[in-house]
């Protein structure tokens, strides 16, 4: 068996509770994947409000019933619903007290947390810290408690928060995205070729994962065209 790993790319954002609801799913059909070794997750940024300026005295519901021009307790009901849904993938929300925020400086953490192996398990804290913990993401001293709290570096990571190091890095995922025309997330990508839209239930995300991993290994397994070396002749160099 190839010591190789087959990549699958996931954009998304911490603030989109489908995302927080496939990553679930995902990991679910993950571990049932007989070959779970040889799959190299990584996550990829996306921002679905870059121009959001944080509030971190507005709460979810407040902030939905202003940009809905709603009720604020349709606002709430809708943020209930949202929690009672997610409930199914195994996971307590707590949107009655989530701050909205803008994501850019954690997907910068993410990418810092990439860079040393960690990404999953910050892309799993930045999730909690946001839908379940009511944290506001966009807060250095929340991203180095939560940063240092998976392992970070905590000299590194200040210095890495105060600053714009990653930022091209998340700029980089977003002009990916635009590229191969993925305007929604979660967006998955396996192996560069199939796309998965949406969160997906997990048996369909193991279907996809078993079809794409036996024509990845198909591919791996493929001998290589082999080049021998013989007297020959060349255009405008004569024979040798």
């Amino acid at each position: 068996m190839t010591k190789q790993k087959m990549k699958v790319e996931i954009w998304s954002d911490v603030t989109c509770h489908f995302c927080y609801t496939a990553k679930r799913k995902f990991e679910g059909a993950l571990s049932r994947f007989s070959n779970k070794d040889h799959i190299e997750v990584v996550w990829k940024s996306f921002e679905l409000a870059p121009q959001l300026v944080t509030d971190p005295n507005k709460t979810l519901p407040q902030f939905l019933a202003g940009l809905m021009s709603i009720p604020i307790e349709n606002a709430t009901q809708m943020a209930d619903e949202v929690t009672t849904a997610a409930l199914d993938a195994d996971l307590v929300f707590n949107l009655r007290k989530a701050i909205p925020a803008n994501s850019f400086n954690a997907h910068r953490l993410s990418h810092f947390a990439k860079a040393n192996q960690l990404q999953d398990k910050a892309e799993e804290t930045l999730f909690k810290a946001y839908f379940t913990d009511g944290k506001n993401i966009d807060d250095i001293s929340v991203l180095m408690e939560l940063g240092t709290e998976i392992g970070l570096d905590s000299t590194l990571l200040k210095t890495v928060l105060e600053g714009t190091d990653y930022a091209d890095e998340v700029r980089k995922d977003t002009q990916e995205a635009t590229q191969l025309g993925i305007t929604s997330v979660p967006h998955f990508v396996f192996d560069t070729k199939t796309n998965v839209k949406g969160a997906q239930d997990s048996n369909a995300f193991l279907t996809t994962l078993e079809n794409t991993f036996a024509a990845w290994q198909k591919e791996q397994s493929t001998p290589s065209a082999e080049m021998i070396d013989g007297q020959a002749c060349e255009i405008g160099k004569g024979c040798n």
